[in-house]
């Protein structure tokens, strides 16, 4: 069998043991050996895409007198690593994206080791390759950040940013509702409304486009993360929003005011006691029919 057929066959892994011993003694054995490790060793975390690229070449080149039928082989072989390369490269920039689903929590680490606590129905996205030129995320939702100390970034959101560092806080942004309580340390507001620096027990409150002035706040973390949710003097229809996405129900209630003011709370895993906790202080009905919910007046 001569040469090319051999090898030919050596990259089909069909060898026959006779062929084996013939193909040992080629003067190309090593150089081909070699490249044979060198693709078989490729992991795409850890291997840089110049020097793998010029390694394959270099052990092209070092084979002597070779045929057409070969080289075509290889460099289909290297094509193959660019197309690996690049979609490592694709995949590994993308950004990451964590998100809720109706009454779910979920815990997330970002790059820096610092702790967030998603809330339900919420969504937040950073990149990770880039995090330490671009120390930001955005947020579509609720979340507790628990920061590592000494790290800093940003949280964005469509209402406002915050910059953090080494803080413990809460970041709440939905339907014109945009909320920021200082747990720990110390942490900057920006937004169209107000720009503030915000201490332990201050929050930063705007509903529709309006800053409203909020009491100190006098515990160590939100009460969601206990899985109840505290309302103080908060349009009802913001209250009404949280129990939906707490619940996964719709509620219908034509006939009440929901801009009228509510200070309470619910609770997360009881439905029924939740109803009577945000109805009977304003002396509502209730009636449930599946996942629909409808309030009226007594």
């Amino acid at each position: 069998m001569n040469k090319e057929d051999l090898i030919q066959k050596w990259l089909d892994h069909n060898l026959s043991p006779t062929e084996l011993e013939a193909f040992k003694q080629l003067e190309d054995y090593p150089s081909l050996i070699k490249l044979d490790q060198e693709l078989t060793g490729f992991k795409a975390d850890t291997t840089n895409e110049d020097e793998a690229l010029e390694q394959v070449w270099q052990s092209i080149n070092t084979i002597k007198k070779k045929p057409k039928r070969l080289l075509a082989t290889l460099t289909k072989i290297a094509a193959m690593l660019v197309v690996c390369f690049g979609i490592y490269f694709y995949t590994t920039t993308l950004d990451t994206t964590s998100n809720t689903i109706a009454s779910q929590q979920k815990s997330v680490i970002l790059p820096d080791a610092s702790q967030v606590q998603l809330n339900a129905m919420s969504t937040m996205t950073f990149n990770t390759s880039s995090w330490d030129d671009n120390r930001h995320l955005t947020l579509n939702g609720e979340a507790f950040f628990k920061v590592a100390k000494g790290k800093k970034f940003a949280v964005k959101t469509t209402m406002g940013t915050v910059t953090v560092l080494g803080t413990q806080f809460n970041v709440k942004q939905r339907n014109n509702f945009f909320e920021v309580i200082c747990y720990e340390g110390k942490v900057g507001v920006t937004s169209e409304e107000k720009n503030t620096t915000l201490l332990p027990g201050d929050s930063f409150l705007i509903i529709d486009g309006k800053y409203i002035a909020t009491e100190k706040e006098n515990t160590q973390h939100p009460s969601w993360l206990d899985h109840k949710s505290t309302f103080k003097s908060i349009p009802y229809s913001k209250v009404i929003a949280e129990f939906e996405r707490q619940y996964n129900v719709s509620i219908e209630y034509n006939t009440i005011n929901t801009s009228q003011h509510f200070t309470g709370s619910f609770i997360h895993n009881d439905i029924e006691i939740a109803l009577k906790s945000i109805t009977l202080p304003l002396q509502l009905k209730y009636s449930k029919t599946d996942n629909i919910i409808s309030l009226k007046r007594e």
